[in-house]
Protein backbone atom coordinates (compact mmCIF):
# COMPACT_ATOMS: atom_id res chain seq x y z
CA UNK A 1 0.00 0.00 0.00
CA UNK A 2 1.27 3.27 -0.90
CA UNK A 3 0.14 6.10 1.30
CA UNK A 4 0.71 9.96 1.12
CA UNK A 5 1.28 13.12 3.19
CA UNK A 6 -2.40 15.11 2.99
CA UNK A 7 -1.65 18.57 1.23
CA UNK A 8 -4.69 20.65 0.08
CA UNK A 9 -5.48 19.98 -3.23
CA UNK A 10 -6.83 23.18 -5.44
CA UNK A 11 -10.77 22.92 -6.81
CA UNK A 12 -9.26 23.23 -10.19
CA UNK A 13 -6.05 20.31 -9.75
CA UNK A 14 -4.45 23.22 -11.35
CA UNK A 15 -0.98 21.56 -11.05
CA UNK A 16 -1.81 19.32 -13.75
CA UNK A 17 -2.35 21.39 -16.36
CA UNK A 18 1.16 22.14 -17.30
CA UNK A 19 1.41 18.23 -17.51
CA UNK A 20 -0.58 18.18 -20.64
CA UNK A 21 -4.21 16.94 -21.68
CA UNK A 22 -3.33 13.24 -20.85
CA UNK A 23 -2.99 13.92 -17.15
CA UNK A 24 -5.79 16.73 -16.97
CA UNK A 25 -8.79 16.18 -14.88
CA UNK A 26 -12.13 18.25 -15.57
CA UNK A 27 -13.52 19.61 -12.21
CA UNK A 28 -14.74 22.97 -13.44
CA UNK A 29 -18.68 23.34 -14.63
CA UNK A 30 -19.98 20.58 -16.37
CA UNK A 31 -19.49 18.20 -18.90
CA UNK A 32 -21.23 18.90 -22.25
CA UNK A 33 -23.84 16.32 -21.60
CA UNK A 34 -24.85 14.39 -18.98
CA UNK A 35 -22.74 11.21 -18.80
CA UNK A 36 -22.47 7.72 -16.91
CA UNK A 37 -20.06 7.57 -13.93
CA UNK A 38 -17.33 5.06 -13.98
CA UNK A 39 -19.08 3.18 -11.55
CA UNK A 40 -21.88 3.03 -14.17
CA UNK A 41 -19.35 1.16 -16.36
CA UNK A 42 -17.56 -1.19 -13.92
CA UNK A 43 -21.53 -2.74 -13.28
CA UNK A 44 -21.67 -1.25 -9.57
CA UNK A 45 -24.59 1.39 -9.92
CA UNK A 46 -27.45 1.64 -12.25
CA UNK A 47 -27.00 3.73 -15.25
CA UNK A 48 -28.72 6.57 -15.82
CA UNK A 49 -27.24 7.47 -18.88
CA UNK A 50 -26.08 5.09 -21.19
CA UNK A 51 -27.13 0.92 -20.69
CA UNK A 52 -23.71 0.24 -21.40
CA UNK A 53 -20.84 2.92 -21.27
CA UNK A 54 -17.81 0.34 -21.22
CA UNK A 55 -19.45 -1.90 -24.32
CA UNK A 56 -19.80 1.66 -26.00
CA UNK A 57 -16.16 2.45 -25.51
CA UNK A 58 -14.61 -1.02 -27.01
CA UNK A 59 -16.66 -0.75 -30.16
CA UNK A 60 -15.59 2.89 -30.55
CA UNK A 61 -12.21 1.34 -30.18
CA UNK A 62 -12.70 -1.30 -32.69
CA UNK A 63 -14.14 1.21 -35.43
CA UNK A 64 -11.34 3.20 -34.52
CA UNK A 65 -8.77 0.77 -34.99
CA UNK A 66 -10.27 -1.98 -37.23
CA UNK A 67 -9.73 -4.25 -34.40
CA UNK A 68 -9.73 -8.03 -35.92
CA UNK A 69 -11.56 -9.42 -33.23
CA UNK A 70 -13.54 -7.68 -30.24
CA UNK A 71 -11.12 -8.72 -27.45
CA UNK A 72 -8.83 -6.94 -29.12
CA UNK A 73 -10.28 -3.79 -28.43
CA UNK A 74 -11.22 -4.62 -25.52
CA UNK A 75 -7.62 -4.55 -24.37
CA UNK A 76 -6.91 -1.68 -26.02
CA UNK A 77 -10.02 0.13 -24.03
CA UNK A 78 -8.57 -1.13 -21.22
CA UNK A 79 -5.43 0.29 -21.58
CA UNK A 80 -6.14 3.52 -22.39
CA UNK A 81 -7.94 4.00 -19.09
CA UNK A 82 -6.16 2.49 -17.17
CA UNK A 83 -3.38 4.97 -18.60
CA UNK A 84 -5.85 8.09 -17.78
CA UNK A 85 -6.74 7.33 -14.32
CA UNK A 86 -2.42 6.49 -13.60
CA UNK A 87 -1.81 9.77 -15.31
CA UNK A 88 -4.28 11.89 -13.41
CA UNK A 89 -3.60 10.02 -10.01
CA UNK A 90 -0.06 9.92 -10.44
CA UNK A 91 0.37 13.54 -11.49
CA UNK A 92 -1.66 14.33 -8.52
CA UNK A 93 0.59 12.55 -6.18
CA UNK A 94 3.85 14.08 -7.49
CA UNK A 95 2.95 17.46 -7.16
CA UNK A 96 0.33 17.63 -4.37
CA UNK A 97 2.02 14.76 -2.48
CA UNK A 98 -1.66 13.56 -2.10
CA UNK A 99 -4.27 12.56 -4.94
CA UNK A 100 -8.27 13.55 -4.95
CA UNK A 101 -10.80 10.78 -4.02
CA UNK A 102 -11.31 9.20 -7.30
CA UNK A 103 -14.18 7.11 -5.71
CA UNK A 104 -16.04 5.76 -9.07
CA UNK A 105 -19.58 7.22 -8.44
CA UNK A 106 -17.74 10.87 -8.18
CA UNK A 107 -15.67 10.28 -11.29
CA UNK A 108 -18.09 10.74 -14.72
CA UNK A 109 -17.03 9.26 -17.87
CA UNK A 110 -17.43 10.00 -21.92
CA UNK A 111 -16.37 7.19 -23.05
CA UNK A 112 -16.89 8.36 -26.94
CA UNK A 113 -14.37 11.25 -25.94
CA UNK A 114 -10.69 11.81 -25.31
CA UNK A 115 -8.36 13.46 -22.89
CA UNK A 116 -8.59 15.79 -21.20
CA UNK A 117 -12.71 15.86 -22.68
CA UNK A 118 -13.75 12.33 -21.08
CA UNK A 119 -12.88 12.47 -17.61
CA UNK A 120 -14.84 14.37 -14.83
CA UNK A 121 -14.47 14.89 -11.23
CA UNK A 122 -17.51 16.06 -9.44
CA UNK A 123 -16.38 16.79 -6.47
CA UNK A 124 -12.39 17.64 -5.04
CA UNK A 125 -12.06 16.03 -1.93
CA UNK A 126 -8.98 13.94 -0.60
CA UNK A 127 -7.97 10.86 -0.85
CA UNK A 128 -4.21 8.94 0.43
CA UNK A 129 -4.06 5.55 -0.87
CA UNK A 130 -2.82 5.87 -4.30
CA UNK A 131 -3.34 1.83 -5.18
CA UNK A 132 -6.64 1.96 -3.04
CA UNK A 133 -7.53 4.62 -5.63
CA UNK A 134 -6.65 3.46 -8.77
CA UNK A 135 -5.83 -0.52 -8.52
CA UNK A 136 -8.66 -1.41 -6.32
CA UNK A 137 -11.16 1.56 -6.69
CA UNK A 138 -10.54 1.36 -10.44
CA UNK A 139 -8.62 -1.52 -12.19
CA UNK A 140 -10.15 -4.54 -10.58
CA UNK A 141 -13.69 -3.92 -11.12
CA UNK A 142 -12.68 -2.27 -14.90
CA UNK A 143 -11.01 -5.44 -15.39
CA UNK A 144 -14.07 -7.77 -13.96
CA UNK A 145 -16.29 -5.82 -16.15
CA UNK A 146 -14.42 -6.37 -19.45
CA UNK A 147 -13.26 -10.02 -18.77
CA UNK A 148 -17.29 -10.41 -18.20
CA UNK A 149 -17.98 -9.96 -21.77
CA UNK A 150 -14.37 -10.97 -23.35
CA UNK A 151 -12.05 -13.69 -23.53
CA UNK A 152 -8.98 -11.35 -21.85
CA UNK A 153 -6.25 -13.45 -19.42
CA UNK A 154 -6.11 -11.95 -16.41
CA UNK A 155 -2.21 -11.75 -17.11
CA UNK A 156 -3.00 -9.55 -20.37
CA UNK A 157 -4.97 -6.83 -17.91
CA UNK A 158 -2.24 -7.04 -14.78
CA UNK A 159 0.53 -6.02 -18.05
CA UNK A 160 -1.83 -3.47 -19.54
CA UNK A 161 -2.10 -2.01 -15.92
CA UNK A 162 1.47 -2.06 -15.02
CA UNK A 163 2.09 -0.97 -18.82
CA UNK A 164 -0.13 2.26 -18.29
CA UNK A 165 1.66 3.19 -14.67
CA UNK A 166 5.10 2.59 -16.08
CA UNK A 167 3.84 5.43 -19.34
CA UNK A 168 2.59 7.66 -16.99
CA UNK A 169 5.90 7.59 -14.76
CA UNK A 170 8.09 8.05 -17.62
CA UNK A 171 6.36 10.89 -18.85
CA UNK A 172 6.23 12.76 -15.23
CA UNK A 173 9.79 11.93 -15.17
CA UNK A 174 10.31 13.64 -18.48
CA UNK A 175 8.22 16.80 -17.94
CA UNK A 176 10.08 16.78 -14.17
CA UNK A 177 13.56 16.49 -15.91
CA UNK A 178 12.57 19.29 -18.55
CA UNK A 179 11.12 22.04 -15.35
CA UNK A 180 13.78 21.36 -12.96
CA UNK A 181 11.73 19.51 -10.44
CA UNK A 182 13.71 16.97 -9.59
CA UNK A 183 11.60 15.93 -6.13
CA UNK A 184 8.40 15.56 -8.51
CA UNK A 185 10.55 13.20 -10.18
CA UNK A 186 11.76 11.26 -7.36
CA UNK A 187 8.50 10.96 -6.03
CA UNK A 188 6.90 9.68 -8.84
CA UNK A 189 9.83 6.74 -9.22
CA UNK A 190 9.32 5.95 -5.46
CA UNK A 191 5.62 5.79 -6.12
CA UNK A 192 5.75 3.67 -9.30
CA UNK A 193 8.16 0.95 -7.72
CA UNK A 194 5.81 0.35 -4.98
CA UNK A 195 3.00 0.05 -6.91
CA UNK A 196 4.57 -2.35 -9.45
CA UNK A 197 5.34 -4.21 -6.25
CA UNK A 198 1.45 -4.68 -5.03
CA UNK A 199 -0.11 -8.08 -5.40
CA UNK A 200 -2.01 -6.37 -8.21
CA UNK A 201 0.82 -5.74 -10.80
CA UNK A 202 3.72 -7.72 -8.77
CA UNK A 203 5.65 -9.70 -11.69
CA UNK A 204 3.57 -7.64 -14.72
CA UNK A 205 6.76 -6.27 -15.87
CA UNK A 206 10.13 -4.44 -15.00
CA UNK A 207 12.03 -1.05 -15.57
CA UNK A 208 15.20 -2.12 -17.99
CA UNK A 209 18.28 -0.72 -17.70
CA UNK A 210 17.85 1.95 -20.22
CA UNK A 211 14.44 3.27 -18.76
CA UNK A 212 12.06 1.46 -20.84
CA UNK A 213 10.19 -0.71 -19.49
CA UNK A 214 9.17 -4.40 -20.14
CA UNK A 215 6.41 -6.64 -19.84
CA UNK A 216 5.00 -10.00 -19.18
CA UNK A 217 2.33 -10.22 -21.53
CA UNK A 218 0.90 -8.88 -24.93
CA UNK A 219 -1.93 -5.95 -24.78
CA UNK A 220 -2.99 -8.12 -28.37
CA UNK A 221 -2.17 -4.52 -30.39
CA UNK A 222 -0.19 -6.77 -33.33
CA UNK A 223 -3.31 -8.14 -34.21
CA UNK A 224 -4.46 -4.82 -35.49
CA UNK A 225 -3.80 -4.49 -39.21
CA UNK A 226 -0.45 -3.17 -39.77
CA UNK A 227 -0.45 -2.89 -35.66
CA UNK A 228 3.74 -4.10 -34.88
CA UNK A 229 4.08 -4.59 -31.34
CA UNK A 230 4.63 -1.91 -28.28
CA UNK A 231 7.85 -0.32 -27.19
CA UNK A 232 7.24 -2.77 -24.11
CA UNK A 233 5.61 -6.05 -25.63
CA UNK A 234 7.52 -8.82 -24.39
CA UNK A 235 7.33 -10.07 -27.79
CA UNK A 236 10.36 -8.63 -30.37
CA UNK A 237 8.30 -8.67 -33.31
CA UNK A 238 4.78 -9.64 -34.05
CA UNK A 239 4.36 -13.21 -33.65
CA UNK A 240 3.29 -15.50 -36.54
CA UNK A 241 2.65 -19.07 -35.19
CA UNK A 242 0.68 -18.59 -32.45
CA UNK A 243 -3.22 -16.99 -32.38
CA UNK A 244 -2.77 -16.09 -28.53
CA UNK A 245 -0.62 -13.84 -27.03
CA UNK A 246 0.95 -14.87 -23.54
CA UNK A 247 -0.88 -14.07 -20.69
CA UNK A 248 1.65 -13.71 -18.28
Amino acid sequence: MVLLLFVDLDAELAALRPLGGFFLLRTAGRPPRPLPALADAYGETQPEVHPDPLMLRVRKVADGIRAPEARVAASIAHQGLAARLWSVALGCAALYGTVPDLDPRLVRWDPEATAPDDLWLTEVRPGTDLAAAVLVGHLRPLGAALRARYPLAPGLLRGNAASALAGAARQLERWAAAHDRPEAAARARALTAGLLAHPDLAGAGRFLPSGGFRRRSCCLYYRVPAGGVCGDCCFPSPPRSSPRAPSG
